[in-house]
C-alpha cells in the first residue's frame, strides 16, 4: 500500500496512507503529538506514580519508531530501565526509516539507527536502558505470556481500523496490564472509551496535543 512522506506543522516528518485516508501522526506536529500522548501522559505518569524497578511497555502500532525513539531517550535520561514490546504488522522499510527527520531534531541518530535495523521477533538491546522486541503480526493475533506496566495505544484511527477498538481488544489489553498499569492513546471519541469501559477500565479524558481537544488515559484499577 502506497505511503507519502510529509512534513507536520512543527517541523517533523509524518507518514500518509492515501488509501486509507490516514496519517501516522497528527499534522499538527508529530514529536509534540508523541510526546503529550505517549511520553507525558502515558511513561512519566507510570515513574511518577509507580516506580518500578524495570518497565515493561507494549506499543500496538511501532510504525515510524517514534515512539519508541522519544522512550529510549527518557530512560536514558531518567536512568530506567525498559523492556519494550512492539507490534507492527507492515512495518516501514530501512529506506524510509532513514527518510526520516526525527534523528536529525531529536540528536539521536545512532539510537534511531538500532531501533530500526534491530531484528524482529527477538529481544534486542538498543541503548544501555532499553531493550526491544519487535513483533511482526496483527494485535488480534498477538499473544504474550508477560504483563505490562503501559501500553502505548497508537493504532490507525477508528474509521480506518475498527476492528482494533472493540471491547474484546481492550479485554486482551485488559488482562495483559499489571494492576494499576494504563494505557493511553490519542483517539477520545465516545464508542472507544465506552468500549475500555465495558472492558474493565476506569477511563480519564485528558487534554489533547495542539490540535486535538482531549485524548484518553485507561487504568487497571
Amino acid at each position: 500500500m502506497q505511503r507519502k512522506l510529509i512534513i507536520t506543522e512543527d517541523g517533523s516528518h509524518s507518514i500518509v496512507m492515501p488509501a486509507l485516508n490516514v496519517s501516522y501522526h497528527s499534522i499538527h506536529g508529530a514529536i509534540q503529538e508523541s510526546k503529550h500522548v505517549f511520553i507525558e501522559a502515558g511513561l512519566n505518569h507510570v515513574l511518577k506514580n509507580y516506580h518500578p524497578q524495570q518497565l515493561h511497555i507494549l506499543e500496538m502500532g511501532f510504525g515510524t519508531g517514534l515512539n519508541v525513539l522519544l522512550t529510549a531517550i527518557e530512560a536514558e535520561k531518567q536512568k530506567i530501565n525498559i523492556h519494550y514490546t512492539a507490534v507492527e504488522e507492515f512495518p516501514i522499510s530501512i529506506d524510509e526509516a532513514k527518510s526520516l527527520n526525527y534523528p536529525e531534531l531529536l540528536q539521536h541518530k545512532d539510537l534511531f539507527q538500532n531501533v530500526h535495523q534491530s531484528e524482529w521477533d527477538r529481544d534486542v538491546v538498543i541503548s544501555e536502558h532499553l531493550t526491544i522486541r519487535k513483533e511482526k503480526v496483527n494485535l488480534i493475533n498477538f499473544s504474550v505470556n508477560n504483563q505490562f506496566h503501559l501500553i502505548y495505544y497508537d493504532a490507525f484511527d477508528p474509521a480506518a481500523q475498527p476492528e482494533l477498538w472493540t471491547k474484546e481488544v481492550f479485554e486482551k489489553l485488559f488482562r495483559i496490564l499489571y494492576q494499576n498499569g494504563i494505557l493511553v492513546t490519542y483517539c477520545s471519541k465516545g464508542d472507544v472509551r465506552r468500549a475500555m469501559m465495558s472492558a474493565g477500565f476506569t477511563v480519564k479524558k485528558l487534554p489533547g496535543p495542539p490540535g486535538k481537544r482531549e485524548m484518553l488515559r485507561a487504568m487497571k484499577a
